[in-house]
């Protein structure tokens, strides 16, 4: 019953964070272009793990970003330090991971 659960839970996130942010609908219409694509364009199955691997782990971290925020916003609406400084670490997730994901497609697709 527990996995149940815990698969039921998951898609419900799945489904609020496609609803109420953006940004996770941009990677998520993205992943559908570069997953398969990865799969063609990959030589072997490492590469083709570097590449979907990759595509797959932004809209992740984007959850993981969201989910920082919403806590944030949860505990309470006035500015401090430390809630800025957690949405901004987040964000820094978010922005290496598509680092991750360009120099991953670059190497492998260029070099």
């Amino acid at each position: 019953m527990r996995i149940v659960n815990a698969t039921i839970y998951s898609w419900q996130g799945l489904r609020a964070a496609y609803a109420h942010e953006e940004a996770f609908r941009q990677e998520i219409w993205a992943c559908l272009l570069l997953v398969p694509l990865g799969l063609y364009l990959g030589d072997g199955g490492v590469e083709k793990a570097l590449l979907v691997g990759s595509a797959i782990l932004l809209p992740l971290v984007e959850i993981l970003n969201s989910a920082i925020e919403a806590t944030v916003d949860r505990i309470g609406g006035e500015r401090h330090e430390l809630s800025g400084r957690a949405k901004d670490m987040g964000s820094a997730a978010v922005a290496l991971a598509i680092l991750l994901l360009a120099v991953t497609w670059a190497l492998i697709l260029f070099f």
